[in-house]
């Protein structure tokens, strides 16, 4: 019905009504009509009719949906006949030799509230009981009574949402709420009741309304909704959410990274804003997956300027007019350089140009089968470019050099590894004679990378799989994209020159968990999904190493941040490899890699 249907209709309805509640009201208390002539129920049913009218548009009435009806609408109905009725006996006063018929009029009132809400809320009852009734409903629990759940149970139940989800039945760990109804629908349980639920009242779908739960607290029921069959989903965490806003629409699918079980890094927002508001700062890949991030987050402190560098030309683009869309309003000037960081001339030239307060060196070949068949190249990219960054910075002046590196630096056993150590030691050599303060970062896998196994995983999913492992008993440490770039931030403010700072990266997590639970949230089990051991890869290990009390110095730095033990490097066979490398084959290259990061274990750093 469009608009000018909907008001006319509306308006006769009510003056039918308004019609109704007097005459009514007038046969009821005066049946024989004496007192209250038929002129004066004329005249007041009139009047009626036209103060109602007027103050259901002042109250909006006819503007209202009411589908969505609850306590402010029925407060608009009452204020707007409460208003009418006693206009209508000031008409009755004034006409009627200064009498006023007051148990009609309250009667009246009484009827009028009664028909006009009554209109309102029939068609919604009907409805709701009738055609919704006959839809196809997934039955749904929803984990969490509060307000957030509530609001969801609102809205799949007032009959105007369009998703087909009909909850029947709530848990949450709150005492009071056990066997209480929420909009007729009741508290079951606790979270630990969650099978038993499910598999009681024949649930379909799971629904988590807790946007205040801790990483830990929420992996712990995810575990649980996922030894069930019904789909889950959940909604955004509360800092995602505008107050007042919590929607059905907001209802997202659980991503791996909820179940990771991480608690959110806690920034030291002052250290950061002094280090980089108002300072030029410098991002090298600019355009991957660690670099795009800290650039995002850098973005947040309001540097003067920022250097999107990279020599990928749609990716320096895209973050480049992504961060131009967000932060519109900030006066940060976004410069997107392309660059090589190969090319020493060039990243000399933009150093110089620009001269960075800080410069994040996040620009690297990190595939780890790729680099085994290509060790020229990541010799090209890993070391030399990082030694063309890191000497530009040092020559020119650069208050402080982060270097991104990886804990496959950490007793490689791969090219890639091996690489990046090379690079630390670089840095490293740097730090012990130059103005400029040195440190490089080391974490381990993150989650959504171009290189990680998730976008592979999700890929195989949606052709229907097999899901491919290397191995049933590889493992890895995990954290998220946003969380290393935090703290690979953080970890600069703490720099003094010279530290290679180490990322607590949590428990390790199984590949193979890590793709059943991908399975799982997807939708579908590892009967529709099956999973496939394809074997370990060239330069893979097993286990990753984990940080000894003998290799790290006692305590966090700052949370979730460890300083390692370092020794004196020997740079000058890094250089020495540098010079000779194009002229040695892949195996021989290999072999004086390894060569150089394991040589004499009291000169090198052997950090776990």
């Amino acid at each position: 019905m469009n608009y000018r249907n909907r008001m006319v209709s509306l308006v006769l309805l009510d003056s039918v009504i308004v019609m109704a509640a007097i005459v009514v009201a007038s046969w009821v208390v005066y049946p024989v009509m004496g007192v209250w002539s038929n002129t004066t129920v004329l005249v007041s049913a009139i009047a009626l009719l036209i103060f109602h009218h007027l103050y259901a548009v002042g109250f909006k009435l006819y503007h209202k949906v009411w589908s969505y009806a609850s306590v402010n609408e029925l407060k608009a109905i009452v204020y707007s006949v409460t208003l009418a009725v006693v206009s209508t006996g000031l008409i009755q006063f004034i006409i009627n030799d200064f009498s006023v018929y007051r148990r009609a009029l309250v009667v009246t009132w009484l009827l009028h509230v009664t028909f006009l809400g009554g209109s309102r809320f029939a068609w919604r009852m009907f409805r709701d009981r009738y055609i919704n009734k006959g839809k196809d409903l997934k039955r749904t629990l929803i984990v969490g009574a509060g307000d957030a759940g509530a609001m969801i149970a609102r809205q799949l139940t007032n009959g105007t949402s369009e998703s087909d989800l009909h909850p029947v039945a709530f848990v949450d760990d709150d005492a009071f709420k056990q066997r209480m109804q929420i909009f007729d629908i009741p508290v079951l349980g606790t979270t630990q009741h969650i099978g038993a639920v499910v598999e009681n009242k024949q649930i379909e779908h799971i629904i988590i309304a807790i946007p205040s739960l801790r990483n830990g607290q929420l992996t712990d029921i995810i575990a649980r909704c996922n030894e069930t069959e019904a789909k889950l989903q959940i909604l955004p965490k509360i800092e995602d959410i505008a107050t007042g806003k919590v929607s059905v629409k907001a209802l997202r699918n659980v991503d791996v990274e909820d179940v990771l079980g991480r608690e959110p890094v806690q920034l030291d927002i002052d250290a950061i804003s002094k280090y980089v508001e108002n300072n030029t700062v410098m991002v090298t890949g600019a355009g991957g997956s660690i670099g795009s991030e800290i650039c995002r987050q850098l973005m947040q402190f309001k540097p003067s300027r920022i250097l999107l560098v990279g020599h990928g030309e749609f990716s320096i683009y895209s973050i480049d007019m992504e961060l131009r869309q967000v932060f519109a309003d900030q006066e940060t000037e976004i410069i997107p350089i392309i660059g090589d960081v190969q090319d020493r001339e060039r990243i000399f030239d933009i150093v110089n140009q620009y001269n960075p307060c800080i410069i994040y060196h996040a620009a690297a070949h990190k595939h780890v089968p790729l680099m085994e068949h290509n060790p020229h190249e990541a010799i090209k990219n890993n070391v030399m470019g990082t030694r063309n960054v890191a000497e530009a910075a040092d020559t020119f002046g650069t208050e402080t050099f982060v270097l991104v590196s990886t804990d496959k630096a950490v007793n490689p056993a791969n090219v890639m590894g091996a690489t990046k150590r090379l690079a630390e030691m670089v840095v490293q050599d740097l730090a012990a004679k130059s103005s400029t303060k040195f440190v490089a970062v080391r974490f381990g896998n993150v989650l959504g990378s171009r290189g990680s196994v998730i976008p592979l995983f999700k890929k195989q999913i949606a052709k229907g799989g097999p899901v491919t492992v290397t191995h049933p008993d590889m493992t890895r440490y995990f954290m998220t994209i946003p969380e290393a770039s935090r703290l690979v931030i953080q970890a600069g403010t703490l720099a003094k020159g010279g530290e290679i700072f180490v990322l607590d990266m949590g428990e390790p997590v199984k590949i193979v968990d890590l793709a059943k639970n991908l399975i799982k949230l997807s939708g579908y089990t590892t009967d529709d999904i099956p999973i496939e051991f394809a074997g370990i890869r060239p330069g893979e290990k097993m286990y990753e190493e984990l940080l000894g009390d003998d290799e790290v110095l006692p305590g966090e730095v700052y949370s979730k941040i460890y300083v390692g033990r370092t020794k004196k490097v020997d740079a000058q066979s890094v250089f020495d490899l540098i010079e000779v490398h194009d002229d040695l084959t892949n195996e021989t290259l290999k072999e004086r890699l390894m060569s150089i990061v394991y040589h004499e274990s009291d000169v090198t750093s052997n950090i776990s």
